[in-house]
């Protein structure tokens, strides 16, 4: 990443953080109560940063677990990098903030009336409501792929009890053992995860399993950092993993997840010793309940403030919405985050909407000491968001430009989950 590209970044950045936020709200907003579900990185970032600015305002966070683990950095737990404990955070921060937090489940939205079902019983009233409902899987999308299947074929592609069983199945795996990874076509969460899990599985066979493949069946042509990822890992691991795109036959069609089998368009099968099926994708089934998605499965929002295109007074961040040429990423939920927050204290107490600009930064780790990264700046103009600035790292970096990507994406992580739930 050239110095004038990263001072470019940096600059949009800070403006992100701060996107152009109105002063301290005093006044006019005491009665209001915002309901925010899902507490990761852009429902989270909605009710910290909403507090902040609007304190008079009733803030209450709905969130099941009450400990929430990130997928950024659960590829580097499946590497032996990281302890799982090390990508969950609590809820405290956020208490302490002023926002009350209720581990329950988020039922049904009532758009009308205003209201939210808990899995507790209880009925929530709001004025504005926010959701970040992350991602839900669409099951038998790929013809024997269901719930059941992932027990025994895990996609982790949600943080959790999933990426730990993925992590013992490779620990139980013989030495040449083959990994198969099936990847689904555009749009899904984090575009570069499942490069990104291929070499940090690699990095774990190198260890422990240096006989093992690693093969990727894809359902696109191409993918984000295509050039960086694929030179990474010719450089660290040779030959270990081979990506075979759609067109040569990559797409899976049918999955046995008991026997650890799949089969292409093409009719080819391949047998895995461990199978990692990421299906695609919609957006949480809360959002559907709420009426903001629409015949995608995904939620087109309004760009200037992230409020659903569909049902007013409703806002939608994260994975879940329909924000190209944004990423479905945490940085670009967490910004989105932000901007909603001051879009939601500029409407309750009769301020104009704040101008922003949005930004994202993926960091991938393809090595200990090897580093990539894409970053973009986006504003929304003419009813749509537009990227003005941004790209990748370049691909003649020498070892010291990949080891100081490695190093600003840790630094990534801690900053970003102090900004959100207190570290």
């Amino acid at each position: 990443m050239s110095l004038q590209r990263r001072t470019l970044l940096s600059s949009a950045l800070a403006g992100a953080a701060t996107l152009a936020l109105p002063s301290i709200v005093r006044a006019q907003a005491g009665s209001a109560h915002v309901v925010v579900i899902g507490g990761g990185f852009g429902g989270a970032t909605a009710a910290r940063y909403l507090k902040a600015q609007a304190p008079q305002v009733r803030v209450t966070l709905v969130e099941p677990a009450e400990r929430f683990y990130t997928c950024p950095f659960s590829n580097l737990y499946l590497a032996g990098l990281r302890s799982f404990e090390s990508i969950g955070h609590g809820y405290d921060g956020l208490r302490t903030a002023g926002i009350d937090v209720v581990h329950a489940r988020a039922e049904d939205v009532d758009t009308a009336a205003r209201s939210v079902r808990l899995s507790s019983g209880q009925t929530l009233r709001y004025d504005k409501l926010v959701l970040s409902p992350g991602v839900d899987m669409r099951w038998n999308a790929l013809q024997g792929y269901d719930e059941a299947a992932a027990h025994l074929a895990p996609h982790a592609w949600k943080a959790g009890p999933q990426t730990q069983l993925l992590r013992q199945q490779m620990e139980a795996m013989e030495d040449g053992g083959t990994f198969v990874m099936v990847i689904p076509a555009n749009p899904f969460r984090c575009p570069p995860g499942p490069y990104e899990r291929a070499a940090m599985v690699a990095h774990y066979f190198k260890q422990h399993k240096p006989k093992s493949k690693i093969l990727l069946l894809d359902s696109k042509d191409a993918f984000s950092k295509q050039g960086l990822f694929l030179q990474g890992y010719k450089a660290l691991y040779g030959d270990m993993i081979e990506w075979v795109k759609q067109s040569d036959d990559g797409q899976v069609v049918r999955v046995d997840a008991r026997q650890r089998v799949v089969e292409t368009a093409f009719g080819t099968q391949h047998r895995a010793s461990v199978l990692n099926v990421i299906p695609p994708q919609k957006a949480g089934f809360i959002a559907e309940r709420a009426g903001v998605t629409d015949a995608s499965g995904w939620v087109p929002i309004k760009p200037e403030s992230f409020e659903s295109a569909q049902v007013p007074h409703v806002y939608v961040l994260g994975d879940a919405t329909i924000a190209a040429p944004m990423p479905k990423s945490g940085f670009a939920a967490n910004t989105q985050g932000k901007l909603a927050a001051a879009a939601i204290a500029a409407e309750l107490t009769g301020q104009p909407l704040p101008t922003a600009s949005l930004a994202n930064t993926c960091y991938s780790l393809v090595g200990t000491h090897y580093g990539i990264s894409v970053a973009g700046v986006y504003r929304a103009q003419d009813g749509k968001l537009q990227e003005v600035a941004g790209g990748v790292s370049p691909m003649q970096a020498d070892a010291g430009f990949r080891k100081a990507e490695a190093i600003y994406g840790a630094a990534w992580y801690q900053a970003i989950s102090t900004d959100i739930w207190g570290g």
